[in-house]
C-alpha cells in the first residue's frame, strides 16, 4: 500500500483486510458562492440548463471537504476511509454546508 491514504464508497477494498475500524470521520465546510460568482451565476440561471459558476463552486466545496475527510482519518490513525458518502445543506444567508464522511479504518494488503 502506498503512503496515501485510500477511500472507497464501498465497505471494502479488495486485496486488503481491514485489520482495525477507528471510527466515524468527517470533513466539513461551509461555503458561500460569493458576490462575483453569484452575481454571473444568478444571471445565467435565468435560462434553463447548467450554471457553470455553481458547479466549480460545488466541485471545490467537496474536493475541500475529502482533504478534510482524509486528514480526520489519519489523525484518527486510519490509512482508509469505507463507505464515503457526501451530503449538503443550506445553512441560510447564501451559505452552504457541505459534508463528506465515511469510517476511518486500518487496512493491510491480503
Amino acid at each position: 500500500m502506498t503512503d496515501e491514504a485510500m477511500m472507497s464508497t464501498t465497505f471494502d477494498l479488495p486485496g486488503y483486510r481491514v485489520e482495525e475500524t477507528k471510527g466515524m470521520c468527517w470533513g466539513v465546510l461551509v461555503r458561500s458562492v460569493g458576490f462575483a460568482k453569484g452575481f454571473t451565476g444568478g444571471i445565467r440561471s435565468l435560462a434553463a440548463g447548467e450554471v457553470p459558476q455553481y458547479t466549480d463552486v460545488v466541485n471545490k466545496a467537496r474536493a475541500q471537504a475529502v482533504e478534510r475527510l482524509m486528514e480526520h482519518a489519519q489523525n484518527l490513525g486510519a490509512n482508509a476511509v469505507l463507505g464515503v458518502r457526501f451530503d449538503s445543506s443550506d445553512v441560510g444567508n447564501g451559505l452552504s454546508e457541505i459534508l463528506a464522511y465515511g469510517t476511518a479504518v486500518v487496512v493491510s494488503r491480503v
